[in-house]
């Protein structure tokens, strides 16, 4: 019985082990004109809720994102930059409603967010890392 149940754990622990490779695994990406190569963790939330509005060294940055339902976005705000959806999209709306910002340019997938944020210079977004090609460069969080 004992043998069985020990099997059984480890079974489970395999199963579970393989499932986090299949995890989105999410990064952040610019446009090579942007100067960092990486960006504090708080910077970046701040950049993607729309309440810091230039880099580091003072480059405007322009902010794309992935509809709120879209996997690749859940992935990014919860585990990148610790908050739901929902709560990005409240501090979005509460600055458009009140006229003291704006929201993100949204975009509809990963190819449309590449091609985005490839062309326009100061640009910032996240796509899965398998979607990474070399029009755009990979940004570091500190």
């Amino acid at each position: 019985m004992r043998r069985m149940l020990t099997g059984g754990l480890l079974l489970l622990a395999l199963f579970s082990f393989g499932s986090r490779g299949d995890e989105l695994a999410v990064i952040v990406i610019a446009n090579r004109t942007v100067q960092q190569s990486s960006l504090p963790l708080e910077t970046l939330r701040a950049i993607f809720a729309m309440r810091q509005r230039t880099l580091p060294h003072g480059q405007a940055v322009h902010v794309f994102v992935l509809p709120d339902d879209h996997p690749v976005h859940e992935e990014f705000s919860k585990k990148i930059l610790g908050v739901y959806p929902h709560q990005l999209r409240l501090a979005w709306d509460r600055a458009v409603f009140s006229g003291t910002g704006q929201a993100p340019n949204e975009v509809e997938n990963e190819a449309e967010m590449l091609e985005s944020v490839a062309s326009t210079p100061g640009s910032i977004g996240y796509i899965k890392q398998s979607s990474l090609n070399d029009q755009v460069r990979v940004l570091d969080i500190e």
